[in-house]
This record gives structure tokens, sequence and C-alpha cells, in this order.
């Protein structure tokens, strides 16, 4: 049997410590890991290509029930949303080393929406884009 309630921390809105940096124009989800505000991590967003993958996206999410998972594809990349219990969700980033961030539906919920195609990121998060930028460049230069 699982248990109903998830004691695991997680990102909530209402957290005591702000996690979300902003969310940049390519729907990245930019957030401090155990509050190291120095070095933030930009997990990749839910982008669709209509209003009506978007509503099928968020349909889909929101009939999770636990020990089931969703594929969210991206051009380049894909993660992956596990429902761990009825409000605990793991996000599966797989970069150089796999990471599940912990979110409650809430949270997870309202980053979603950041794919309708009438959102638009706010003005200080345009900086966040060009930070992305400046990354994958420094990578390839170095490898």
């Amino acid at each position: 049997m699982t248990p109903s309630i998830s004691l695991a921390p997680r990102y909530r809105l209402d957290d005591e410590l702000p996690w979300l940096v902003g969310i940049d124009p390519a729907r990245y989800y930019w957030i401090t890991v155990n509050g190291d505000v120095d070095t933030p991590v930009a997990l990749p967003g839910l982008m669709v290509s209509s209003l009506s993958e978007f509503k099928q996206t968020v349909r889909k999410f929101r009939l999770l029930q636990p020990q089931q998972q969703m594929q969210v594809v991206r051009t380049t990349n894909s993660w992956t949303i596990h429902c761990i219990s009825s409000n605990c969700y793991a996000v599966e980033v797989d970069s150089a080393i796999p990471v599940w961030h912990l979110f409650d539906q809430e949270a997870l919920e309202s980053l979603l929406m950041t794919a309708h195609p009438d959102w638009q990121c706010a003005e200080r998060d345009i900086d966040l884009g060009r930070q992305m930028l400046v990354r994958s460049l420094e990578q390839s230069l170095v490898a």
C-alpha cells in the first residue's frame, strides 16, 4: 500500500525560500536547488505547437495517478513527470547526472501553464535566455 501523503520536501508556490528564479523565453524553468542562489539550474519546460496540444498535455498531467508517468518531449530533449502521490510529482531531468526534482501539483501545473501560446516571459527573465545561450556557447568551445 502506498502512503497517501508524501513527507518529502518539494517545491511549492508558497515556499518560504524562493526557489523559482524565472522562466526564460524558451520556457526553461530556472530554479535554485538546495537554496544555492549562486548557481541556478535550468530545467527544460513544456513547449507546444498549438493550443490543442497545450490543452491535451495539461489534461494528461491532471489525470496522472500515483505510480504513473508522462513523457514531455521538446525538440532537443525530453523529460518525464512521475506522479509519486496525490500532491507530489517528480520531474526527471536527464542531464550529465540524472536528477529528480520534486514539486507539488500547484507549482508544477503553474510551470506547465507557461506553455500556453499567449504566455510571455517577464521582462527581467529575458536575460535568463541569454545566460542559457552563453552556457551553450561555453560548452561547445570547451568540448
